[in-house]
């Protein structure tokens, strides 16, 4: 069943919560997304109690959900509160005003994506709550890592941030990769799809692949975008230049050091 009864709630779920998009146009895809994702999450969690076939797994993958979508959304918001320098980087990107029918569709748009990213804890929970639960444990855990993973870079970076403002982040987990808290992103969401792997059927497959694929995407641009702003702010500095020399853009390890054109 590609869409089992009550998806519909998600939808409403993930469309009010980012909702909040109206109000500032990155929002839809920052504080709204983190917020809706906690969202989809806590309504996984009610809908399993109501239909009392709530499990521990079960259980475990809505509130990493929560606490992935609660985290982030507060995070984004704070920094934008009391970061001068990351408002003044995000008004660079939103000047121009956006017509409604843009926001109107990004607002629809966001909020299916939210739904398709996390459509394969849904799945299992509206068609296979008893099924097989070995792949769901394992995408926990991975699940679990990446919101470690983003936590810590994402503190790491502020903190760096306040010692010297006018360099990158370079040291701890941006020793091993220029973005971490972008491969934690990814690291979460494999562990998503990873948790339906046993339970996912049919057009499911395509369903919660398309999702997994689009956040990948996501993160690639976003990793790209960095990237560009970076080489403006820092291409001068002797130290950045061998700093992106020997440390992956994206996933620790893998020798892939830019997604920009030298």
């Amino acid at each position: 069943m590609v869409f089992p009864p009550l998806t519909w709630v998600l939808l409403v779920v993930a469309a009010a919560l980012c909702a909040i998009g109206f109000i500032k146009f990155v929002w839809f895809m920052s504080v709204g997304y983190g917020l809706a994702i906690g969202g989809i999450g806590i309504a996984i969690f009610a809908i399993a109690c109501i239909r009392g076939d709530l499990t521990p797994v079960m259980a475990v993958l809505c509130g990493l959900l929560l606490v992935y979508g609660l985290r982030l959304g507060l995070f984004l918001l704070v920094r934008e509160m009391t970061s001068a320098a990351y408002r003044k980087t995000l008004n660079a990107q939103t000047e121009k005003p956006v017509p409604i029918f843009v926001k109107c569709f990004m607002w629809v748009f966001m909020a299916v994506l939210y739904v398709m990213e996390a459509s394969a804890i849904w799945y299992r929970e509206a068609t296979a709550p008893d099924g097989p639960q070995l792949t769901a444990w394992i995408g926990a855990a991975i699940m679990l890592c990446g919101i470690l993973l983003e936590a810590v870079a994402d503190k790491q970076k502020s903190a760096a941030k306040k010692i010297d403002p006018n360099k990158p982040a370079m040291n701890g987990l941006y020793k091993i990769s220029r973005c971490p808290n972008y491969f934690g992103e990814i690291t979460f969401w494999t562990g998503v799809f990873v948790s339906g792997w046993s339970i996912l059927a049919g057009w499911q497959w395509l369903i919660a692949a398309l999702g997994y694929i689009m956040i990948l995407g996501i993160m690639i641009s976003g990793a790209q975008r960095l990237e560009k702003r970076q080489n403006k702010n820092y291409g001068s500095m002797p130290e950045y230049q061998a700093y992106v020399k020997k440390t992956p853009i994206l996933v620790p390890f893998i020798p892939i050091y830019h997604l920009v054109k030298e």
